[in-house]
């Protein structure tokens, strides 16, 4: 059987692929063990500095969680399930690397879920992002309601999930669910180019940012600047800093080597 979940490395970037197009790359279970095995191989890899995860095929990022499988669940199922894709999904929002998601097409349910468990997104005018939960008389169970909340207000969460309406790339960028809009042909390019954008700086510097700015938005703001000051006083005793200030004192590019 083909892995449901892929993972090529190139130029520093890493690829993840959820691959199971015939199913619009819909969550199963294995669809979450195999992407749960990726993320570990990403966590150990100094090879890889940035992540674009995006689905196969045109049609679907991700169509959401798959429902045949829920469909003979029990309660007690049910949790599991719910409890393991949180977990993976977790474990993705807190890789060290910066992550992108190339949203090509549908990404409903689990798989508006999983994008939003990225730093950034980009996608085209012709997605469609929503959730359908309420329609099959369940709520969204991979953190839906907490992390669209966070991003975009209660009451606009709120809206979104009470009427599971659907809505298209223009408005995901107007309500702040995604970070650009790109022409379709050209999204993985742009993904790549914000890649390399961010692979010019310091590795170290912005693997530190990314923890501050995720774990500080959940403190109070005094606890949160400590954090901030206490990462740029670490971040001081790195020679990448030596390399990045001199650089700019000599009017050189940095060549930075995370250390």
């Amino acid at each position: 059987m083909n892995k449901t979940v892929l993972l090529d490395v190139k130029d520093h970037i890493g690829y993840i692929t959820i691959n199971r197009p015939e199913a619009l790359n819909a969550l199963s279970s294995q669809v979450l063990k195999d992407l749960n095995d990726v993320l570990e191989t990403v966590e150990q890899s100094d090879a890889i500095r940035v992540v674009i995860l995006t689905g196969a095929g045109e049609k679907s990022f991700v169509a959401g969680a798959d429902i045949k499988e829920m469909d003979t669940m029990t309660p007690t199922e049910a949790f599991e399930y719910m409890t393991y894709a949180n977990d993976t999904f977790s474990r993705l929002e807190h890789l060290r690397q910066p992550t992108i998601a190339a949203i090509n097409g549908y990404a409903l349910g689990g798989g508006m879920e999983l994008a939003l468990s990225t730093d950034i997104r980009l996608g085209h005018e012709k997605i469609l992002l929503g959730f359908p939960e309420v329609t099959l008389g369940i709520i969204p169970g991979f953190a839906g309601t907490q992390r669209m909340s966070r991003l975009i207000g209660v009451s606009k969460a709120k809206e979104l999930i009470f009427t599971a309406r659907n809505i298209k790339g223009a408005e995901a960028l107007e309500l702040g669910i995604i970070n650009r809009l790109v022409e379709a042909e050209n999204l993985l390019e742009e993904a790549e180019n914000l890649a390399k954008a961010i692979m010019k700086n310091a590795p170290l510097a912005v693997e530190k940012a990314k923890h501050v700015i995720s774990v500080g938005v959940e403190l109070p703001l005094q606890n949160a600047i400590r954090l901030e000051t206490e990462a740029e006083a670490l971040l001081f005793s790195t020679e990448d800093k030596v390399e990045g200030m001199r650089a700019f004192v000599e009017k050189r590019k940095a060549v930075f080597t995370r250390k």
